[in-house]
């Protein structure tokens, strides 16, 4: 069974990011600046092929990562990540030892105590609700499994795009609704930093507005409930439920007009 890490990054000037996340796997680096190029890199017995593309957008990055992988399994990663020295080995046995999964979504820790990822207890099955929780940056797949079902990262949703966050969330509901067996593992195989992000400008109107866009295009039907749920749990100083109910409903009208 082979491996490849797919890492998503931005105006690196050179190779040390494999040395800063502890890539010692077959790779693929999907470097987003302002130039096109390619060369490979050794690492131990493992190649790092390193692409360098004038284009941005964290749903295309992921894409043009996936659409060059080779190996059995892939795992998609940001360049905040440090992994882990047996990584590789531990995705691999994951996936030996639970020949019935498509997809599983590891575990990491976080260094950032206010970003702390969803905390994972034990190997189980994720449902549509749950599948909301995971990031980009833990998913790994069967990539025959996605190439068969035509599944890819949205260019709507995401870091770049026009709406500016849930490629991620997209991504696993997209598996899950095709009929892809999604699990979720307790092994941590990276530390994150989940420090600034280049795309977050705050919790301001449009933030809010690309949620309901998001709920709208995940949950159809569950959204016109959802978006008086979350404008209620996320009411607070900057803005009062009517205000952000209003922007939750502005976003998922906009995106159903849009479909």
């Amino acid at each position: 069974m082979t491996y490849q890490l797919i890492v998503s990054t931005m105006n690196q000037q050179d190779d040390s990011l494999i040395e800063r996340m502890n890539i010692s796997s077959d790779a693929i680096i999907i470097n987003q600046s302002n130039k096109f190029s390619f060369h490979e890199t050794r690492v131990v017995n493992s190649t790092v092929r390193w692409y360098e593309f004038d284009e941005r957008g964290i749903g295309l990055s992921r894409n043009s990562g996936l659409m060059r992988a080779t190996a059995d399994i892939i795992q998609f990663a940001d360049d905040d990540m440090l992994f882990t020295d047996t990584y590789q080995d531990d995705v691999i046995a994951e996936y030996e030892a639970h020949p019935e999964a498509d997809v599983i979504l590891f575990s990491n820790r976080c260094l950032n105590k206010d970003r702390m990822p969803y905390q994972v207890d034990s190997f189980g099955r994720v449902g549509r609700i749950e599948g909301v929780k995971f990031g980009g940056a833990r998913i790994t797949a069967r990539r025959e499994k996605l190439l068969y079902n035509n599944i890819t990262f949205s260019l709507l949703f995401g870091g770049g795009a026009r709406y500016g966050a849930g490629e991620d969330v997209t991504f696993v509901q997209d598996c899950i609704k095709a009929g892809l067996r999604v699990y979720k593992s307790p092994i941590i195989v990276s530390t994150m930093k989940q420090g600034s992000s280049t795309w977050f400008k705050g919790f301001d109107e449009k933030y809010y507005k690309d949620k309901g866009a998001l709920l709208a295009a995940n949950f159809p039907i569950l959204s016109r409930i959802g978006v008086f749920l979350q404008a209620y749990k996320k009411r607070d100083g900057n803005y009062s439920f009517s205000q952000l109910l209003k922007f939750y409903m502005d976003g998922a009208k906009e995106f159903r007009e849009g479909k």
